[in-house]
């Protein structure tokens, strides 16, 4: 691959796979070894990139920021261009991620990420994923017809936002079919509603009779089948899939222009990114961008109960930590909270109730690879050792429900990292200060959200110096965890369904559904009958209609 650079070519960090074109990692989603796809190196800026890309669009600036991962020999610029402005031509305002500034004495943002079809920071990535599979598929498909036509079977598993931006980002794309598995009965009403009134023919939602762990395992056992791999080109969209961080890079440049267009923003002021963080892609996309020389100070990860991140900064140890029964209950059941796994802490923010953080380990890879070897080292020597050191510490996570990393690591992991934890009462306390504040005029956060911000007061209080602005990411719109918000805000009902509940979740509830039911008995081999069946229904369907 002369035609790439090495910030264009992708290896696996479990060191099994090398020398991956773009095309191939977002196609495969996952590594042969069980590992992520990385770039090879992490791109430098070009040296005037602060002039040059001030004042682009999101859409240009996207652009710009992709072209240093993308080769032109594999996605034509005009093409790239295409693929991104139809990306984001589906969001709700021109910006596509603006920000507010919620509190001008002490400096804090909020970027808002959630203007895109389902009203979750999801969208931003999901949209242009889509949108990247019916690109690849098109094109080899040119000039085939009938059963020669390569079909890519999405398969994800979701408890809530995952899956209803999947299913937004493909339907109705060509050659393409989606299905999406929930916990029957335990995702939010207003989460449901979002996928499974979705008509298009090639989208399928799957209500499974269990938790979202069964859905999960039910995933990576197809993935792991022999049997469907042979027939069926299989693909993910969960954030492991390395275009879903790519595409996330870009509003963390684009809100510090933001940023420094403000009268506020004086020379001498740092900043920080704040990010409510579950899985770690969000705050892994802030990691490349920093790697870039996007002057971020620090980059602050905001948990939940379920802490195994904000642990991890504190001692060096990611260990997981189940807890069941009476200690696992909290949250709400209407906002989804018992969809997930035995042995997380359920709370008021159930898109970050993990176990395991599954992005971590992307990180640890560079992280390895600049602490174990130097310079001098071969780069082929140095990545491997890298590759090698991260699949030891994830085989003891299997093995032993943990591990630990030394001092030099975890030194290295503070340079561009702190942390919190963050309780539901203050989440819910969060809230409530937000929305009656002068300066915020009635904002209302959603619980995600509201994580962001009480780490970024906290961060405030330590931050050197005074004038450090911080920018924390609204993940989600408050409707779509509306519970929680009733609760810090009992009086409001009328105002939030006045002021703040979007149109297009009126009436979201009453509308035609399609959904199938799996018995948790049937397992995984009847998720695969009905995946069969169901693309087997649609390439008929696509004969039939001469495509």
């Amino acid at each position: 691959m002369s035609s790439h650079t090495a910030s264009q070519r992708y290896l696996s960090s479990r060191g099994g796979s090398y020398d991956f074109s773009f095309e191939e990692v977002v196609l495969k989603g996952l590594a042969s070894d069980g590992g992520l796809f990385i770039p090879e190196e992490i791109p430098a800026l070009p040296s005037d990139w602060a002039s040059k890309w001030q004042h682009l669009s999101f859409e240009d600036l996207a652009y710009e920021i992709f072209s240093l991962y993308i080769s032109p020999a594999e996605i034509p610029a005009a093409d790239l261009k295409d693929i991104i402005r139809r990306s984001y031509a589906t969001f709700r305002t021109k910006d596509v991620t603006p920000t507010v500034n919620l509190d001008k004495e002490k400096n804090i943002h909020l970027l808002e990420l959630f203007h895109g079809p389902t009203f979750a920071f999801k969208d931003v990535a999901l949209q242009f994923l889509g949108n990247l599979f019916e690109y690849f598929l098109v094109r080899r498909n040119e000039g085939k017809v009938g059963r020669n036509r390569e079909h890519l079977t999405v398969i994800g598993a979701t408890s809530g936002d995952t899956g209803s931006a999947a299913i937004y980002g493909l339907r109705g794309k060509k050659d393409v079919s989606v299905f999406i598995m929930h916990p029957h009965g335990k995702v939010s009403a207003i989460q449901e509603a979002q996928m499974t009134t979705v008509m298009d023919a090639n989208v399928h939602n799957l209500a499974v009779d269990g938790t979202f762990d069964d859905c999960q395992d039910f995933v990576k056992a197809l993935f792991a089948d022999p049997e469907i791999n042979k027939t069926h080109r299989l693909a993910a969209v969960n954030s492991i899939n390395w275009a879903r961080i790519l595409a996330q890079i870009t509003y963390y440049f684009y809100s510090y222009f933001n940023l420094i267009r403000q009268s506020s923003f004086l020379p001498a002021s740092t900043v920080r990114f704040v990010v409510p963080t579950g899985n770690f892609g969000d705050i892994l996309a802030g990691y490349f961008a920093k790697r870039m020389g996007l002057p971020a100070e620090k980059l602050v990860i905001a948990t939940n109960e379920n802490d195994i991140l904000h642990r991890f900064w504190e001692s060096g140890k990611y260990e997981k930590h189940p807890v069941y029964g009476k200690e696992a209950e909290g949250g709400l059941v209407e906002d989804g909270v018992k969809a997930h796994e035995s042995g997380v802490k359920e709370t008021l923010s159930p898109a970050m109730d993990i176990l395991v953080s599954s992005n971590f380990e992307r990180l640890l890879w560079y992280l390895s690879y600049e602490v174990y070897s130097s310079s001098a080292d071969a780069v082929s020597q140095r990545r491997a050792q890298a590759g090698d050191h991260v699949r030891n510490w994830l085989n003891d996570l299997k093995t032993k429900g943990g591990f630990s990393v030394d001092q030099q690591i975890l030194y290295k992991a503070k340079e561009d990292f702190a942390s919190y934890r963050v309780s539901d009462e203050e989440t819910v306390e969060t809230i409530k200060s937000t929305f009656s504040a002068p300066s915020s005029q009635g904002y209302v956060l959603d619980p995600h959200s509201a994580i962001g911000i009480t780490a970024a007061l906290r961060s405030a209080e330590v931050a050197k110096p005074p004038s450090t602005h911080h920018i924390s990411l609204a993940t989600a719109h408050p409707a779509k965890f509306s519970n929680a918000v009733e609760r810090a805000l009992p009086e409001e009902k009328a105002y939030f369904e006045d002021k703040v509940l979007p149109a297009e979740f009126k009436g979201l509830e009453d509308k035609p559904r399609r959904v199938s039911h799996v018995k948790k008995s049937d397992g995984w081999e009847g998720v695969r009958k009905v995946v069969i069946a169901e693309v087997e229904a649609e390439l008929q369907a696509a004969e039939r209609g001469g495509k």
